[in-house]
C-alpha cells in the first residue's frame, strides 16, 4: 500500500485553542506527521509524493465563496489593529441565511465554526497539499490499487462545504469521495474516528450517490455537540443514505468491533464501487481527547473487518493526536487491512 504524503503539510502549526473556554495548546501539531509516517513506514508502505492537482477536485465540495476566503483571510486579518496572529473568530451569526459580513471579522465568524481550526500564513498551502493527498490516493485506487492511504494532516471531517471546524480546512475525504465519483457510481464513506464527522455527513446529506457511516463518541456529552445523533438519517434524496452509531464514552474493542459489524452490513447493503475510509486513531484507549477505549490490536481488527468489504479503499487519516502509540496504533490498521 502506498502512503502520500507532501512536506508542505507539516507547516501549518497552529499554537492554542479554547476547551471549555480555557486556552489551551493546540494538539494538531506538526509532530503528528513524524509519528504517522514512522506508522506507515513499518507497516511497509511507500511514501510517495503527490501531484499539485489545483483547485479543480477542491471546488467540487467546497464553495468558490469559502474558497476566496481560505486564500485570504489571513493578510486581510493582518490589517486589523491589534489583531491577535492567527485568524480565531469571536462572533458568529445566529443563523446563516442573513447578509454575507464584508468584514474579515464578520467572515471568519461567518466561515469558523470554533476556535479549533485557527489559520496563519501557511494553512491554506499545508491543507491544499493535504487535499491532494487525498486525490492522489483516490487517483491509485482508480488505476487499479486494491488500497492507497492519505496522509491527511491538516484533518479535513470537520470541514462543511463553506465552514472550518475542529482543525480542519478541507474536508480531505469529501474530496476523496467526490473525485472517485467521476469514474464510480457509488461511493461510501466510513468514519471510524472519535469525533463524528459532521462535515463529511453535512456535505452529502441530501444526495443519494454517497453513503455515509460513521461510529463515534456519543455526542451527547462529546464534540461536535450537535450533530451525530442515530437520527440523522439524510434528507430529500439522501433520506436513508446517512447512518450515525454513536457509541457510549470508554466503549473498547468488543463494542467498537460490534458496531463495526452493523456499519459494514449497512455498506454492504448499498453496494459500492469504492470506499473512503476516514481513518481516526483517537478512538485509541490513551489518546489525549480520551472518548473511547479502542487498543492497538483493535486497529488491526478494525482494518480487517473493512477490508472484508471487499470495494477499493481510499485510507484519509483523520484525527489521532500525540501519545506513544501513535505510530503503533497506525502500523496496526494498515497491517490488519492487508
Amino acid at each position: 500500500m502506498k502512503t502520500f504524503f507532501a512536506d508542505e503539510q507539516r507547516k501549518h502549526d497552529p499554537t492554542m485553542f479554547l476547551s471549555s473556554g480555557a486556552q489551551q495548546p493546540n494538539p494538531e501539531k506538526p509532530e503528528r506527521v513524524e509519528r504517522l509516517l514512522a506508522g506507515a513506514k513499518a507497516a511497509g508502505s511507500e511514501i510517495v509524493r503527490p501531484r499539485d492537482h489545483g483547485l479543480r477536485p477542491i471546488a467540487a465540495v467546497h464553495s468558490p465563496e469559502y474558497i476566496e476566503f481560505l486564500q485570504s483571510i489571513f493578510l486581510r486579518w493582518q490589517r486589523i489593529e491589534g489583531a491577535s496572529a492567527e485568524v480565531i473568530p469571536n462572533i458568529h451569526p445566529l443563523a446563516r441565511t442573513g447578509r454575507y459580513p464584508a468584514s474579515a471579522v464578520g467572515q471568519a465568524g461567518y466561515h469558523m465554526a470554533d476556535t479549533a481550526c485557527p489559520i496563519s500564513a501557511d494553512t491554506w498551502g499545508s491543507a491544499c497539499w493535504s487535499a491532494w493527498s487525498a486525490v492522489e490516493a483516490a487517483e491509485a485506487v482508480l488505476a487499479g490499487e486494491r488500497s492507497a492511504y492519505a496522509l491527511c494532516r491538516p484533518p479535513g471531517h470537520h470541514a462543511f462545504a463553506d465552514v472550518a471546524g475542529g482543525f480542519c480546512f478541507l474536508n480531505n475525504s469529501a474530496i476523496a469521495a467526490q473525485h472517485l465519483l467521476g469514474h464510480s457510481k457509488r461511493v461510501a464513506i466510513l468514519d471510524v474516528d472519535l469525533h463524528h464527522g459532521n462535515g463529511t455527513q453535512g456535505i452529502f446529506y441530501g444526495r443519494s450517490d454517497v453513503l455515509t457511516v460513521s461510529l463515534h463518541a456519543d455526542p451527547v456529552r462529546f464534540y461536535p455537540f450537535f450533530w451525530g445523533h442515530a437520527d440523522e438519517r439524510g434528507e430529500g434524496a439522501g433520506l436513508g443514505y446517512n447512518f450515525n452509531l454513536p457509541l457510549p464514552r470508554k466503549t473498547a474493542d468488543a463494542g467498537f468491533l460490534e458496531a463495526l459489524e452493523i456499519a459494514c452490513g449497512r455498506i454492504e447493503a448499498y453496494a459500492p464501487d469504492a470506499i473512503v475510509v476516514a481513518l481516526g486513531l483517537d478512538a485509541f484507549e490513551g489518546d489525549p481527547f480520551g472518548g473511547l477505549s479502542v487498543s492497538t490490536p483493535g486497529f488491526a481488527r478494525i482494518g480487517e473487518a473493512i477490508a472484508r468489504l471487499g470495494p477499493p479503499a481510499v485510507i484519509v487519516q483523520e484525527g489521532g493526536y500525540l501519545c506513544d502509540e501513535l505510530s503503533a496504533n497506525l502500523t496496526s490498521f494498515l497491517t490488519g487491512f492487508r
